[in-house]
């Protein structure tokens, strides 16, 4: 308690506003998440009791066992005509909860009335009210940006802001403007992504201006070498199983969805050659080039092999649960791997080419920088 009082004591008068206005936002934020049902064109329903009524066991035909529930839940409506009355539902859920979910006292839930009748009110449950639980998530992030980075988990924040925002208005006009190509697109929002979050959080500066470099030429490149094998290959091996709900051409998407997913990895690396390069010659500006490029490609082995990892368990990770229900099922390995991997075993490995291309497109894109500042000197 004394060590916080003493920094409290310690902030300066801006620092104080700036965590009082904060706090207020916070405050602010959770109110209106917590009564901002009228916003919602949804019925919303507030859980006040549950019942389980019925309880059996079944058995598949690879004596996989799992047990059924059904679910009586009365609830508040929220908003809309019939706010304020009490509505019966009935959700059945499982066990395993593989595709449903029980609820409890408090839980909020978005609803379609079936029947209006104020006696006998009835609704069909169309999903979960999570929007609280985001915020939450949200605050403690933003939060320890700032705690952390300070003025850099400022300028990483705005950037983020930024960058949803970007990559939001690209989706609603490729979705609202059929004839528009979704790759120029991507291409357009890439170069965007990255000048604004390296100006952001880095300043402008040499050190920015290699990175930013590194970056597009580096994703460019992956992504040139990816289309090609895939176009040379006719894609033989991939499983656009997942994308084929859409009625857009899932390859286009797929291409796109590796342009957006190489970027960061690859802006991570990137800025990390600039940066452990300029630091390098500011420290020493007598060494030598040939010194500075050893120094250089000793961190770009250093930390190509991590960030490979990061990726491959990145895009791997998101299949773990499909993976386990066909094992579950007894389906074939090869046949399992093929149907859930084959799409991120590709994003994972344009996404590697890209870190493995960028290392020396970052090295020598900071020593283009370093020679001029050398020369000038």
């Amino acid at each position: 308690m004394n060590f916080l009082t003493k920094r409290l004591l310690d902030m300066s008068l801006s620092k104080k506003l700036f965590w009082l206005v904060l706090i207020c936002c916070v405050i602010a934020s959770f109110l209106f998440v917590h009564n901002n049902y009228a916003f919602y064109d949804d019925t919303i329903v507030a859980v006040t009791a549950t019942k389980i009524v019925d309880e059996q066991t079944v058995t598949d035909r690879h004596d996989n066992m799992d047990k059924l529930f059904t679910q009586y839940v009365s609830a508040v409506v929220k908003n809309g005509s019939a706010q304020g009355d009490t509505i019966r539902l009935t959700n059945n859920y499982s066990k395993s909860q593989a595709f449903d979910e029980p609820y409890k006292v408090g839980d909020e839930l978005f609803v379609t009335l079936t029947s209006s009748d104020a006696k006998k009110m009835s609704a069909t449950i169309t999903g979960v009210k999570r929007d609280k639980y985001l915020l939450l998530v949200a605050w403690i992030l933003a939060i320890v940006l700032l705690l952390v980075g300070k003025k850099q988990g400022f300028s990483s924040l705005l950037t983020l802001l930024v960058n949803a925002v970007i990559l939001s208005f690209a989706l609603d006009l490729y979705i609202t403007q059929s004839n528009q190509s979704l790759l120029w697109i991507s291409a357009g929002c890439i170069i965007l992504f990255t000048i604004l979050s390296l100006l952001f959080v880095n300043g402008r500066n040499k050190k920015t201006a290699a990175a930013i470099i590194a970056t597009l030429l580096g994703t460019f490149s992956s992504l040139l070498i990816t289309y090609l094998a895939l176009t040379v290959t006719s894609g033989k091996g991939l499983r656009y199983e997942e994308l084929q709900f859409i009625t857009r051409p899932y390859e286009i998407v797929f291409m796109a969805g590796l342009f957006i997913g190489a970027l960061g990895a690859v802006m991570d690396v990137a800025i990390t050659m600039s940066t452990s390069m300029f630091s390098l010659y500011d420290k020493d500006p007598t060494m030598s080039i040939k010194a500075l490029k050893k120094s250089g490609l000793e961190i770009g082995k250093d930390i190509m092999g991590t960030m490979t990892n990061v990726l491959f368990f990145a895009y791997v990770s998101g299949s773990i649960p499909m993976l386990i229900l066909y094992f579950k099922n007894t389906l074939p390995f090869g046949y399992t791997l093929s149907v859930n991997l084959s799409l991120e075993i590709v994003r994972a490995l344009a996404g590697g080419l890209g870190i493995v291309l960028t290392i020396p497109l970052g090295l020598y894109s900071a020593l283009f920088f370093i020679k001029r500042q050398r020369a000038k000197l």
